[in-house]
């Protein structure tokens, strides 16, 4: 009876341990690298999914604006008591005549096409938008994630500083015990791990409002959790990162122009549709005529409304100049700004990364000689503990801005990619 039970035993504990296995894998939470939080941003934000909303309802006003307008029928019953000979009646062939009228409106040649064309691009300038707001949610993202792993390295950072702090007071409660030391260095010491104990708590309060702000972003709850940030975005090589060829992508590609770029070829389409509203639109009709049961009489008719209103027409076309106008300015102010704020983070960018390259490659180990130097001398009562403090201070200072440039840069390649509407 063992024997039987036990493949089934074994079976069924295989089964229950492969279910925990991946029920526990998809309880992982996201946040190890800033992809994981744009995937979901992009299928959860409200913001951009409203824009995406906007962008399809307006192609799909694209072919309304350019089909004709519905045909009306006019149903007339001429004589309905035949010269008082009958009872009122309303049924067509007991009536004297009956006129049935089928209208169509048919607007000026060329008129359908440029509204067809005008709501294209209107299409174009929501779906600008659209991109516009991903690229400002994606940017926010990637910053508030670049913000994120720098509060979560400032708190490793300053947890290593407070066990180093711990060990420099047992360096200094020894030498006390020896009479080679003065009490106030155990004080000094003590004092100093109180002061990055508060930073902590600082840290920590500053990490959850950031991680806060990360959930909104993604539609999830304020105080979801969030995966340790494990690593940032490699940066580009700095030959990708040429003014020259980063002005041709935002000319071409930045959301913000596009959109004002379909602004204004509409207000170019919309001018020319109002001159064309010096010509007349059309209304085209045919009228069977029915006598009794059979129709013996045909009629046809075109119909055209007369423009005479020219004053009102030509503020119409003064209208439509002016708004060209503006539209002209509009895209050429946003190329501006836009370019200008791309060299601003290209300046800001290349500062941070030069910032980070010296801080690693000459302050932070000159820091780290002079910690051990002054550590040695301490021991042999050649410096105070002023000294000592001061050397360990120089370390986390160096550590504190080889890591806040490496948020500065982030930021700024985030801000750089935000304008380029693409990732780099």
């Amino acid at each position: 009876m063992t024997s039987f039970q036990s493949p089934w035993g074994f079976l069924f504990a295989a089964v229950a341990s492969a279910w925990c296995f991946a029920a526990g894998a998809q309880e992982v939470p996201p946040g190890a690298d800033v992809q994981s939080l744009l995937v979901i941003a992009r299928e959860r934000n409200p913001e951009y999914s409203g824009m995406r909303y906007e962008a399809q309802a307006a192609a799909e006003r694209v072919a309304p604006a350019g089909a004709l307008p519905d045909p009306r029928l006019r149903v007339e019953l001429m004589d309905i008591t035949k010269a008082g000979e009958q009872n009122p009646t309303l049924l067509p062939n007991q009536v004297g005549s009956t006129r049935y009228t089928l209208m169509q409106d048919v607007p000026w040649f060329g008129k359908r096409d440029l509204k067809r064309d005008i709501a294209a691009l209107e299409a174009q300038g929501a779906e600008g938008r659209a991109l516009g707001t991903w690229a400002e949610l994606s940017s926010r993202i990637k910053s508030a994630y670049a913000q994120f792993y720098y509060l979560h390295q400032s708190e490793r950072l300053t947890t290593e500083i407070l066990d180093l702090m711990a060990r420099l007071e047992q360096v200094a409660q020894s030498r006390y015990a020896g009479g080679l030391a003065v009490q106030q260095d155990i004080i000094r010491a003590q004092v100093e791990q109180s002061n990055m104990r508060n930073e902590l708590i600082a840290l920590e309060n500053e990490r959850r409002m950031v991680q806060a702000r990360l959930n909104a972003l993604l539609a999830r709850p304020a105080n979801a959790a969030l995966a340790p940030p494990e690593r940032l975005r490699p940066m580009p090589l700095a030959t990708r990162l040429a003014y020259g060829a980063l002005e041709e992508r935002v000319r071409g590609h930045n959301p913000q122009l596009f959109s004002e770029d379909a602004k204004l070829r509409a207000a170019e389409k919309t001018r020319e549709l109002t001159y064309k509203n010096r010509y007349p639109d059309f209304n085209v009709s045919v009228a069977p005529v029915q006598y009794g049961s059979a129709i013996k009489e045909w009629g046809l008719m075109v119909e055209l409304n007369i423009p005479l209103q020219q004053s009102s027409r030509r503020s119409q076309e003064r209208e439509a100049e002016a708004m060209l106008s503006a539209a002209r300015v509009r895209r050429e102010a946003a190329a501006n700004q836009v370019l200008s704020e791309l060299a601003e983070n290209l300046s800001g960018l290349d500062a941070a990364r030069r910032t980070e390259m010296t801080t690693s490659t000459s302050l932070l180990p000159q820091s780290e000689l002079t910690f051990k130097s002054a550590l040695a001398s301490y021991e042999n009562t050649k410096v105070d503990f002023a000294t000592l403090l001061d050397a360990q201070r120089q370390i986390r200072q160096a550590k504190q801005n080889q890591i806040k440039a490496q948020l500065e840069a982030q930021i700024r390649l985030a801000e750089i990619e935000k304008l380029i509407g693409e990732d780099l």
